[in-house]
């Protein structure tokens, strides 16, 4: 019978790309954001108004469905375009839409009396949020002499430098 003999070598710590960080914290923003509308359901009388018409003391209508889509859809997007937009596009779009996002996160303990589940939700949000600007403001930046040699890809080959 072999015993297993227990490993004393250092895991490998392989360096993330900014736009994978950035990729990975937006669809957990989006995750969140999700699950904090679908839990709510659960909340009693919420689906009693839903049947007759009501979100949020709104009425249900066309216009109130597509504005919610078109919120929903700014950080589904920026899972795309964190891994697309060349660097600099890059790193402003995600400062100026994860700085307007925190408003609209915050939005949703608004009055709600459900403190908890909300004030944990939006906790949740903003902190992710803030992991988006941070990774964005930190951006790497390359040396002037690396940016000739690199091309349009100035990240990959930083991060070839350093590995």
């Amino acid at each position: 019978m072999r015993t297993r003999q227990p490993t004393t070598a250092a895991l490998e710590n392989q360096r993330i790309l900014v736009r994978a960080k950035l990729a990975a914290a937006w669809t957990s923003f989006v995750l969140l954001y999700a699950y904090v509308d679908i839990l709510a359901f659960f909340k009693p009388g919420v689906i009693d108004d839903i049947e007759v018409g009501i979100v949020w003391e709104f009425n249900i209508s066309q216009t109130l469905l597509t504005a919610f889509l078109a919120l929903l859809a700014i950080p589904i997007l920026m899972v795309v375009l964190s891994m697309t937009l060349p660097a600099r596009a890059n790193r402003i779009t995600n400062l100026i839409v994860a700085s307007v996002q925190v408003p609209f996160a915050a939005f949703n303990a608004v009055g709600e009396p459900w403190t908890y589940f909300y004030g944990l939700g939006v906790a949740l949000e903003v902190i992710v949020l803030a992991l988006i600007l941070r990774y964005a403001w930190t951006w790497p930046r390359t040396t002037p002499s690396a940016t000739m040699a690199t091309g349009p890809d100035h990240e990959t080959v930083r991060a070839q430098q350093q590995a």
